[in-house]
């Protein structure tokens, strides 16, 4: 239901009205309303009543499981929202003196000091607004580090079939061409294409890793090797930092550089088009051009660096300093873990991920690799029961709404067919991941005995399935009298 059908005519919130006194007279008469907008007419009670309700339709991390493969989507600890929201903090201007905000520019270097020290990087930016734009800032990085050595002629970056869609699209962006390097069958970098595809145009390559398929890269030496020789630079996407935190560090990988998804790893809020954080980590090599502004501490002070300080730096990404309030969320979290904490989520997201999977292959499900360990996600793939059963993927994930549990990804990645990834995170406990697996199970015998009702769900939610593809295409979200 709309608000607009809780509409009478004559109905109104009176203590959200704007006063009569208002002068409009500044407003040019051409750009006046000849007629009052469409807006509903609705009581505060009808509002407030109205849009609860709508909350409470809603799947999230507060209600249900959301093991959500490759986003870690984990519960976000409410002290954290509390301590960024102090009346300090939140009233502190951004173009306020450095004098003025020294207990501000104190936590943001100390989380650059902390992400410095989980990735194994040399320093590290906080001004990414969000993942994408991390990879963007990683990759223009890597382009302004060849420029300055005047190795123009590379002009290619790597990047496996099981990326996230985001890393050629940041290439592209940066003005490179993407070569694809295809998985082997054990789901690793298929090394014998790799060693073939590197040369002078070789600009760098773009992994994950733990890959989006769910698995540690067992070569990823030799991939770091192979790509130096070549004088080409090793990129990590950070989105999967949560299988390894604490335990290994990407910089004693051998990546040049990193960005690390806040809203994922350090327990930031997740979703919805924002706000996130990006941060970005350099060896030596690219220490020059990180973006700004950086926070750097001198003699007991803390202060911005700025263009002044850096003047290779690729420039400025964000107004001021980036998200701020996301990255205090993430500073207190980082403080709360502490250094054993941040081993424990890595232990536990990957015993709730191998958990899973093996009660899941021990009811009947198919793995993707079945003889490889899960880090903190897996595949299954529903290939065998949509050829015997026209039961999909994406039947199976719609029905699981019906059953109180947030859908994992599907037909992601795109080269393991009728796929589903799944991403219990540390945070749940052992009954919920084990009503999870019910809940499979239940379904699985759905659609051996009863295929239809699989096929046809969702069947509880207020809005039954969509016709996605003219969703997409013909998306009309205007309301019409």
């Amino acid at each position: 239901m709309l608000i607009f059908d809780h509409s009478r005519p004559g109905r109104t919130a009176n203590a959200q009205l704007p006063s009569s006194a208002d002068d409009i007279s500044a407003v040019p008469e051409h750009l006046r309303r000849r007629v009052p907008p469409p807006l509903p007419e609705a009581s505060e009670l009808d509002v407030v009543r109205h849009y609860t309700k709508l909350s409470q339709l809603n799947y999230s991390i507060d209600t249900q499981l959301y093991p959500l493969g490759s986003c870690t989507m984990k519960y976000n600890p409410r002290v954290c929202n509390t301590l960024a929201k102090l009346p300090e903090f939140l009233g502190m201007h951004p173009m306020a003196a450095e004098v003025a905000g020294q207990g501000l520019l104190a936590c943001l270097y100390d989380l650059q000091e902390i992400l410095k020290e989980v990735s194994g990087m040399r320093a590290v930016s906080l001004a990414p607004a969000a993942g994408a734009q991390g990879e963007f800032a990683g990759v223009a990085m890597m382009r302004a580090y060849h420029e300055a050595r005047e190795d123009v002629a590379r002009e290619e970056i790597l990047v496996p079939d099981a990326a996230h869609g985001t890393n050629p699209a940041s290439a592209v962006m940066c003005g490179y061409r993407v070569r694809e390097i295809p998985t082997d069958r054990d789901g690793n970098v298929a090394m014998d294409v790799l060693q073939r595809a590197v040369g002078p145009r070789t600009a760098g390559i773009m992994l994950t890793n733990p890959s989006t398929l769910g698995v540690f890269e067992l070569q990823i030496e030799e991939i770091a090797a192979t790509v130096h020789a070549a004088g080409g630079l090793l990129y990590y996407d950070g989105a999967n930092l949560n299988a390894i935190l604490g335990k290994v560090r990407p910089g004693d990988m051998g990546f040049d550089v990193i960005h690390l998804n806040l809203h994922k790893t350090f327990s930031t809020p997740h979703g919805g088009g924002g706000p996130g954080a990006g941060p970005v980590g350099v060896s030596e090599k690219l220490l020059p051009y990180l973006p700004l502004p950086l926070v750097a501490k001198e003699a007991g002070e803390y202060r911005w660096l700025s263009e002044r300080d850096a003047p290779a730096s690729i420039g400025r990404l964000t107004a001021f300093a980036g998200n701020v309030g996301v990255l205090l969320r993430a500073y207190v979290y980082a403080r709360l873990l502490g250094c054993e904490g941040m081993r424990r989520v890595a232990e536990f997201a990957t015993l709730n991920a191998n958990y899973l999977l093996r009660k899941l292959i021990d009811a009947g499900f198919s793995a993707a690799f079945p003889d490889r360990r899960a880090s903190h996600e897996f595949i299954l793939s529903f290939k065998a029961m949509a050829k015997e059963r026209r039961v999909t993927a994406l039947d199976f994930a719609k029905r699981l709404l019906d059953h109180g549990f947030y859908a994992p990804t599907t037909y992601f990645p795109l080269l393991i067919p009728e796929c589903m990834l799944i991403e219990p995170t540390e945070t749940e406990s052992k009954q919920t991941l084990d009503g999870f697996i019910e809940a499979m199970i239940r379904i699985k015998q759905e659609a051996e005995t009863c295929p239809e009702t699989v096929r046809e769900a969702p069947h509880t939610t207020p809005v039954r399935r969509l016709d996605e593809v003219k969703a997409a295409r013909e998306l009309n979200l205007t309301f019409k009298r």
